[in-house]
């Protein structure tokens, strides 16, 4: 459906105005001086299909009356919208004269985003675009939420991936220390207590040999002396074959004994090594949970947006703003961005095929000729507020009514 018929008599600053659009045509371009009232009269195509509230509209009817009246007509319906200090009432009949018992239901129904002006869009900044563009579309998920709890996991991940960076710092200070090394410290003391005793048997063994030497002297120089001498040595040479030489055990233990403090020091250098080791593999398997936890929450951003249904193809969103086709909104052309918004604005409003441009002077003659052409393509009628200028067609709107 299209407007065929609007007729605005008293609603805010409108006094009277009847336009009826060329049937032919898909522009009606609404022009007039700024404070004329040609905001009130497209205000009023709004109005009449979905009311007016005090908060937007604390004044509905023109200073000095006190009854306003819209009266619009589609191709199948007639809507009649009175104002009053009381309130507002609604009438709604179809092209027969039928009444509909629940006439806002049936509008609602009819009527999509009317609120979206194509240039308006446009024309917001990145982040208003954004939130006009998720107001219009239903998401599986919560946007800020989603965004929060990924910043969120993302600072944390940073945290942890730099504790990482600070272990593996401090890892590569320790460098390769040798395969061989004890579980635990040497004990000093209990290597020279051994030691010690090694020692003193040593010593003692090395007393028995000079008095070997000795013994044997004396077999040798004494005569007289011999059976003693021979009992002697019987018992010495019996003592000796009893008792192991100590030489080597003695030149480990000193070699122990030497490099204990090496040692130690190379031990207690493996320890630190496999703490900081097992907390740098547990930071890293912390980092790759986050990242895992970061890519769960890019999945379900991903497929919230390929499950969304926008109201035209490859139209997007990051956080940063809207993007089409994978890039910045604000980055297309002057004419896509007409194009792109022009094509929101049809696909939210398939019932009532109507659209508003509230500051059409901005648009230049190109700009003017595209909205009209994307109009015509899709069979929309576009109402389009133009500062008083040469307009072909236009419905020229002096203190409140049509010229």
């Amino acid at each position: 459906m299209k407007i065929i018929s609007l007729t605005t008599t008293n609603y805010k600053r409108a006094k009277f105005a009847e336009i009826k659009p060329d049937p032919d045509g898909n522009l009606v371009i609404v022009a007039g001086k700024n404070g004329a009232g040609k905001s009130s009269i497209l205000d009023s195509i709004a109005a009449a299909l979905g009311g007016a509230n005090s908060k937007t509209t604390p004044k509905p009817i023109r200073d000095g009356e006190d009854r306003a009246e819209i009266v619009l007509e589609t191709e199948d319906l007639t809507v009649t919208r009175v104002f009053t200090p009381s309130g507002s009432r609604l009438t709604l009949t179809s092209k027969d004269g039928a009444k509909y018992p629940k006439a806002q239901q049936k509008l609602d129904e009819l009527v999509g985003k009317l609120s979206l002006d194509p240039l308006a869009f446009t024309l917001l900044d990145d982040k208003k675009q954004l939130a006009q563009l998720l107001d219009l579309v239903e998401l599986p998920f919560d946007p800020e939420q989603l965004e929060s709890a990924r910043k969120e996991a993302f600072a944390e991940r940073t945290a942890v991936n730099n504790r990482v960076k600070e272990f593996k710092a401090a890892l590569a200070q320790y460098g390769e220390l040798p395969a061989d090394l004890p579980a635990t410290e040497v004990s000093v003391s209990e290597l020279l207590g051994e030691y010690r005793k090694f020692e003193t048997a040593q010593q003692e063994r090395a007393k028995y040999l000079t008095d070997l030497n000795e013994s044997q002297y004396k077999v040798q120089d004494l005569e007289r002396q011999l059976a003693a001498a021979r009992e002697h040595l019987a018992k010495v040479t019996d003592f000796l074959g009893n008792v192991s030489d100590y030489s080597a055990d003695l030149e480990t233990l000193r070699g122990q004994i030497d490099g204990a403090e090496e040692t130690n020091r190379l031990v207690r250098k493996r320890q630190e090594r496999g703490s900081l080791q097992f907390q740098h593999d547990a930071t890293t398997d912390q980092a790759a949970t986050l990242t895992a936890k970061l890519d769960e929450i890019d999945k379900t951003k991903a497929d919230g947006l390929a499950s969304a249904q926008f109201p035209v193809d490859g139209l997007g969103f990051t956080e940063e703003g809207v993007t089409y086709q994978g890039v910045p909104f604000k980055q297309a052309s002057t004419a896509e961005q007409i194009r792109v918004s022009m094509a929101m604005a049809i696909a939210l409003n398939p019932a009532l095929r109507v659209i508003r441009i509230s500051d059409g002077s901005l648009l230049d003659s190109d700009s003017l000729a595209l909205v009209e052409e994307t109009a015509r393509e899709h069979d929309f009628q576009i109402w389009v507020e133009m500062v008083e200028g040469n307009h072909e067609g236009a419905y020229t709107i002096v203190d409140g009514e049509v010229a």
